[in-house]
């Protein structure tokens, strides 16, 4: 096993892998940028290396840096978590030149299941059922059409290169499609060195359902069960469940048959997660392969009692997995929120700042995967991300109650967040009805505004941390040594 590993990456998740270091015996290396020297995983990490100025591409993209920062450390594994380098085939690659073993699957099986196209030939010949589209990518604007009006409108563009919504246009008619092509073009190229795209037919309202898989070097390929994406902004996830309320046990069952198959089609090892779209006929297509740890696996967690990021190290040290399918135990459900510094009146606008008070839910069943601190600063180089909140119950039902009173009583102020309208959309009809296609904001959310009481609250929690600051001395006093809580909480009285 390990002696010490390498974060090469920042915020929750950071500090997500560096927990499970902790209890598994392996000390922890980060990794920061100028940005973030008092950041949350700089402090919970045994040892941490300086790696560049605040810009991306000059710290946590930069490969050279991070693995002369592994070198420097002596670790001897690398953690991308996800995001920046996490399925960037090269650096995988160089991870092993270097002597280093990368934790997440083999360079060549990122790079094939990260160009969609190839992806989707891997899975035709597997068997796994395609989404009526392209198997070559272009950038030739003409050909695209062409194969639009050969699949027939609405269709969707996306980037070949990549996926979290970078370079994805739906396009309803043919007079849309040369400013589509040209807008997503340009932003795969700038996301991803790589302005190819290929057209899709476009599914309405359907459902967004991954499978979590696991995979050894031994041959062992299994999944654990599903779960549910489908409530989105900008083709990102904000909210997360499992098990899928569109689910029948037959269908997760052959769902389920078909992420393992595509696991073992494309030579597929250590953690990854199989996405398909389900239409309103029940009909299921792949979508692709995302070669990492993602954002919500913490639901799946929750239900299995599995940690994954244990068994992505475990089977990056060359462990066979124990596990077995029919073994594996499923108990309860479990909805995760995405809590990011972003404003949601405003089209999602990310708020960068310091985080002035932070008051965490916490009791049964809840988890927060949380990678700021109060006091901390929120940059604007990064994603927005600061939390995720998860809870889990007996029951959908009961899961959604205890989330809903957990998002009420989270308290982040200094920059504004999601959680207002996280909670709207907990408390929504169609929601609490399991009615969530990936148009769901689209249909019920448009122009979203804050009730007044959610002001007034924030007002309220301010003012009572107002209330809470240390007073300072009269000029002149004499220091006591530190303060007692008798001299800090100002107005307080027994």
């Amino acid at each position: 096993m390990f002696k010490k590993i390498l974060i090469a990456n920042r915020g929750e998740i950071a500090v997500r892998v560096m927990r499970t270091c902790q209890e598994m015996g392996i000390d922890t290396v980060a990794v920061y940028s100028q940005a973030d020297e008092t950041a949350a995983h700089v402090m919970e990490a045994d040892q941490a290396l300086f790696i560049g100025e605040a810009e991306p591409a000059r710290s946590y993209l930069n490969q050279e840096r991070l693995l002369e920062a592994a070198t420097q450390s002596g670790a001897q594994a690398i953690h991308p978590g996800y995001g920046f380098l996490a399925e960037n085939a090269d650096f995988a690659a160089r991870c092993e030149k270097s002597g280093l073993i990368f934790i997440g699957p083999p360079a060549q099986v990122i790079r094939d299941l990260g160009n969609k196209t190839v992806a989707r030939h891997i899975m035709q010949e597997a068997g796994v059922p395609v989404i009526p589209g392209m198997l070559k990518a272009s950038t030739d604007p003409h050909l695209l059409k062409q194969e639009a009006e050969a699949l027939g409108y609405p269709v969707i563009l996306k980037a070949a290169a990549g996926g979290g919504g970078k370079g994805m246009r739906i396009v309803q008619s043919p007079r849309e499609m040369k400013a589509a092509v040209d807008s997503a073009m340009s932003e795969a190229q700038s996301a991803f060195s790589d302005g190819r795209l290929y057209v899709e037919k476009h599914l309405e309202s359907p459902r967004h359902i991954e499978f979590q898989i696991l995979c050894d070097a031994h041959g062992n390929a299994l999944h654990l069960f599903e779960r549910e994406c489908s409530i989105q902004r900008r083709h990102q996830k904000i909210i997360e469940e499992t098990p899928s309320p569109a689910l029948t046990p037959v269908l997760r069952e052959v769902m389920g048959e078909a992420a393992v198959a595509a696991a073992k089609a494309s030579g597929y090892v250590n953690a990854g997660t199989v996405e398909f779209l389900l239409d309103t006929e029940g009909q299921f297509y792949f979508l692709e392969v995302n070669t990492r740890l993602q954002v919500e696996h913490p639901v799946t967690e929750m239900t299995t009692g599995l940690d994954l990021v244990r068994h992505q190290i475990d089977i990056a040290a060359g462990n066979p997995l124990e596990l077995r399918q029919e073994a594996i135990p499923r108990t309860g459900h479990a909805i995760e929120c995405r809590i990011y510094a972003e404003d949601p009146e405003a089209d999602f606008f990310p708020c960068s700042g310091p985080v002035l008070l932070h008051h965490p839910p916490s009791g049964p069943g809840i988890r927060n995967d949380c990678g700021i601190w109060e006091g901390a600063e929120v940059p604007m180089e990064y994603d927005p991300i600061v939390s995720k909140l998860i809870a889990a119950g007996p029951s959908r039902e009961a899961a959604r109650q205890r989330l809903i009173r957990a998002l009420e009583s989270y308290v982040i102020l200094g920059v504004t967040t999601t959680i207002p309208f996280l909670i709207d959309i907990l408390k929504s009809g169609p929601f609490k009805a399991g009615e969530t296609p990936t148009d769901f904001i689209d249909q019920h959310f448009q122009g979203w505004k804050p009730r007044a009481a959610d002001m007034d609250l924030a007002m309220i929690a301010y003012a009572a941390h107002d209330m809470t600051r240390p007073v300072a001395p009269p000029s002149g006093a004499k220091e006591q040594g530190a303060p007692t809580p008798w001299d800090t909480l100002k107005d307080w009285r027994l």
